[in-house]
């Protein structure tokens, strides 16, 4: 027996309306129009909408680490490879690099002491220049090298290492670059006192990093003759940083091409296909044909001018058919669209590294000034925010703090004392040199920065420049020179500046 009929929302307005408009008709049509006006708004999204056009999307709604868990490894290979292989994919990466890194991000003390200043950034350039586990470059070659696994494996990790010095008052940290293969990421655990271990993470119970299961030895080693080690060992995360590029809530990363990787491979097998066409094409120039009577019940037989039989085509053949009395020469066909077709591939790719068509590919045959200039300023606006909010605070925070820990703990500073860091990124190239620096100096005289805001985003320290300064206008002055660059003595329109404030400007060509 069925139960009593639900009465429904829409039911019960129609009964309310129904009863209303016996009473008050005018009412009632008021409210119909309202209710339909609110109805039109109700408006889905129609990339949630179901129907033949979307029947073939799937889409997940999986974490970020259970994505980078079943796909990460297979990512990292295949951008690795193309990389190796594939000139636009590595002019990609280089271009990355060149920008986030270039020259190196330096760091200067910034503590309220300019003398403690000094003595922290004259040990960090004597450590920074030998601080590399491996030996073979400094930090900024480390720093590089660093980012450049970011963009291409998606992380990598910096291992402090303490090693015995060949002085007394070297430092003893070294920093070990291992890349994101020696991550033990078949470690899971899950413990009774609520830390965790995800992917060779290991976190507390608040979901903090306490640790890292790594490999001392690269998994993908085939060295018959090195002893690998395939057993993780534990690291602390004190002495471990992380770098990778987040964009979801994520534990790990990803390589920075994988949106662009299928466009990549699909112009690659396309380039390899036409190649081929072509060569194909460019084989056989012409066939002889047209068979004798007594030959038309034999299967035809293809040969050459010698009477050998042809069995596979080379650059430059003429075949003939066995009693051919005609020729028909080969006409290669032409394929349409094939430059359009392919630069629109190749905005598609440098989309997906985030890099500008013209710095991937060198094509500036469609570009002019407004629209190169418009193009790198949203590119380094990019590049900034990498730097600010990815490398420096994940890669060299930690290891400015690495150095000075190490360095207080070995007495070559004094202990107890915070000693924070300002870094400064590498400058970039400016596309009209003039006007850039007339903007800077008007900024400056205006009161929106200062010179040492200036100096620094140029990838100086203010300290040095103005310790520089002071030196060279006291040789110049004691040599009795005057230059035309020197400020205190010659006035932008190339006026002769005096001391005393009553004599009118002197020309700068007068005696």
């Amino acid at each position: 027996m069925a139960g009593p009929k639900e009465i429904t929302p829409d039911v019960r307005w129609g009964l309310m309306d129904a009863a209303l408009s016996v009473v008050s008709p005018r009412s009632a049509a008021r409210r119909y129009a309202a209710r339909v006006a609110i109805s039109n708004l109700r408006r889905g999204y129609e990339a949630a909408s179901k129907g033949r056009a979307t029947a073939g999307w799937k889409a997940g709604g999986t974490a970020a680490d259970a994505e980078i868990a079943a796909a990460g490894a297979t990512l990292r290979d295949r951008m690795r490879d193309l990389v190796r292989n594939n000139p636009i994919a590595a002019q990609a990466v280089q271009v990355l690099v060149n920008n986030i890194v270039g020259t190196g991000i330096r760091p200067r003390a910034a503590t309220p002491d300019p003398a403690l200043n000094r003595q922290v950034d004259d040990l960090w350039r004597r450590w920074a220049s030998r601080c590399d586990d491996h030996g073979h470059t400094d930090f900024h070659g480390v720093l590089c090298l660093a980012v450049r696994e970011m963009i291409e494996g998606g992380e990598v990790f910096a291992v402090a290492r303490y090693r015995r010095g060949a002085h007394a008052r070297d430092l003893r940290l070294r920093i070990e670059l291992r890349e994101a293969d020696h991550l033990d990421a078949a470690r899971f655990d899950n413990r009774a006192d609520g830390s965790r271990i995800s992917q060779g993470i290991e976190t507390d119970r608040d979901g903090r990093r306490i640790a890292y299961w790594m490999f001392p030895d690269h998994p993908g080693h085939n060295d018959p003759m090195v002893n690998h080690r395939l057993e993780s060992v534990r690291l602390r995360a004190q002495d471990v940083a992380h770098l990778f590029e987040r964009q979801r809530v994520q534990s790990r990363g990803v390589p920075w091409g994988t949106p662009a990787m299928r466009a990549i491979r699909d112009v690659d097998d396309w380039q390899t296909a036409e190649l081929v066409r072509k060569k194909t094409e460019a084989c056989l120039v012409g066939i002889v044909f047209g068979a004798d009577e007594d030959q038309q019940s034999i299967a035809p037989v293809i040969e050459d001018g010698m009477g050998n039989r042809v069995e596979q085509f080379e650059p430059g053949l003429i075949a003939y058919a066995r009693g051919g009395k005609d020729i028909k020469f080969n006409q290669p066909a032409s394929t349409a669209g094939v430059y359009e077709w392919h630069r629109t591939q190749l905005h598609i790719i440098a989309a997906g590294f985030r890099v500008p068509y013209a710095m991937m590919t060198g094509d500036l045959s469609q570009a002019n000034f407004s629209s190169t200039r418009a193009g790198l300023n949203e590119f380094r606006r990019m590049v900034e925010q990498i730097q600010w909010q990815t490398v420096i605070p994940m890669f060299c925070e930690p290891i400015w703090r690495w150095f000075i820990k190490e360095a207080q703990s070995q007495g070559l500073l004094p202990d107890g004392v915070e000693i924070p860091a300002e870094w400064g990124p590498p400058k970039f190239e400016s596309v009209n040199p003039l006007q850039d620096v007339q903007a800077d100096l008007l900024e400056v005289r205006a009161g929106f920065s200062t010179l040492p805001q200036q100096i620094a985003r140029r990838g100086y320290d203010p300290e040095e420049i103005l310790a520089e300064w002071a030196g060279f206008a006291a040789k110049a002055d004691a040599a009795g020179l005057v230059f035309d660059s020197d400020p205190r003595k010659v006035s932008k329109a190339g006026l002769v500046q005096t001391t005393d404030p009553t004599a009118p400007p002197i020309a700068g060509n007068q005696e």
